[in-house]
């Protein structure tokens, strides 16, 4: 996890803003240790033991006392997003360039972007605060400029000395290769970012009927081969008792991914219920997920069965910004959807064949079903 989703997702302090997610625009700029560093592309995990500063830790700091009313009187600001950002910054280029003329102000401030001001009140308020500093020196800015210009020394500690176990296992070098290595341990699946995820948002409650008997269905649901053969993209390379390794392929629209990893199903006959917990990776953007599906089984009558399913997911890395979208739990509903057509249809008696193709999942006819779905419920709410 980057420090940056850290600070907002885990600590609340929602006022270090995330822009590109990639380093460059500047809008993340913490203090770490005092010096400014992009919290979007730092490892959360990284900073243990280290001194974080948001713009929510400022209240009492002499360097922004006077920066604050500059920005104020200079209309250093209009939507304010970059502003957190550009206080850091600031902050940094008072105390460690007390001459610093506009041209050099400007080529300091070129690592954070703004598409609102132009730059020149931000400018104006930092040149306003170095001359202020000049005509009448504040006595804590003197001893911070001291503090930062004294040699600093950096103790280095074993990283297996500092952290948890559980966090050693999840370490971007612990991360296992997904060709010729061990696949994630399923006991990894970790209960309490389930439930982090949930409470995120990140849980979906379908269902979907069968034609056929609920024993029949049941059966059926334990032959995890064959339940995979009736998911999209979805692909066995062993299968061991209640554990399977495989992969998924999703594409959805210029994305795709391929999540290796592996499934444990746990099953219950008496209450016909299941759950089946799963891990994985994507070799491309080295994303992780981890997840449970929960599937119920309800005979609605002799020769009828609804399978009510309950997900709960978490995604780590750079494809979890999909899975904040309210358009993709829309794709995901009609995907289970399909996946009760496809075990309708295996339970009908349609045998699977070497040479048939691997069912896929059509983007262009699932964005037309969602749109007429979401227009059939307005006209029906009007």
């Amino acid at each position: 996890m980057h420090l940056g989703d850290f600070l907002r997702d885990e600590l609340r302090l929602t006022g270090t803003h995330l822009g590109c997610e990639h380093g460059v625009c500047g809008a993340c700029t913490v203090l770490v240790d005092g010096q400014p560093t992009r919290s979007c592309i730092t490892f959360a995990v990284a900073c243990d033991g280290r001194e974080v500063t948001t713009i929510e830790g400022y209240d009492d700091d002499a360097v922004m006392r006077l920066l604050r009313p500059a920005f104020t009187r200079h209309h250093a600001l209009q939507c304010g997003f970059c502003t957190p950002g550009m206080l850091t910054t600031a902050r940094d280029i008072v105390l460690r360039l007390p001459n610093a003329d506009e041209a050099q102000v400007r080529l300091e401030l070129s690592g954070n972007l703004c598409r609102c001001t132009g730059y020149q009140g931000i400018v104006d308020a930092i040149l306003d605060v170095l001359q202020q500093q000049r005509d009448a020196p504040d006595v804590q800015i003197e001893q911070l400029r001291q503090v930062l210009s004294a040699p600093r020394t950096v103790a280095m500690k074993p990283v297996s000395a500092a952290l948890p176990k559980d966090v050693l296992a999840h370490a971007p070098g612990k991360t296992p290769a997904v060709s010729g290595a061990t696949l994630p341990d399923l006991a990894e699946v970790d209960p309490v970012a389930m439930a982090k995820a949930k409470a995120k948002g990140n849980a979906l409650e379908v269902h979907f009927d069968v034609p056929h008997p609920m024993d029949r269905v049941w059966a059926f649901m334990g032959d995890l081969p064959a339940v995979a053969s009736c998911l999209p993209g979805a692909i066995v390379d062993s299968h061991e008792g209640e554990k399977v390794r495989g992969s998924i392929s999703i594409k959805f629209g210029p994305m795709s991914a391929a999540f290796v990893g592996a499934a444990r199903l746990e099953r219950d006959d008496t209450a016909k219920r299941a759950v089946l917990r799963g891990a994985g990776q994507d070799s491309l953007s080295k994303s992780r997920t981890q997840g449970d599906i929960t599937y119920r089984l309800e005979a609605l009558s002799a020769d009828s069965t609804r399978v009510h399913v309950d997900m709960v997911y978490a995604l780590q890395g750079p494809l979890a910004q999909f899975s904040r979208s309210g358009l993709v739990k829309d794709f995901v509903r009609r995907m289970v959807a399909d996946f009760g057509k496809q075990i309708t249809r295996r339970l009908g008696g349609d045998a699977i064949v070497s040479s048939e193709p691997q069912s896929t999942v059509s983007v262009a006819e699932m964005m037309w079903s969602v749109v007429w779905n979401r227009i059939r419920g307005w006209f029906r709410k009007s």
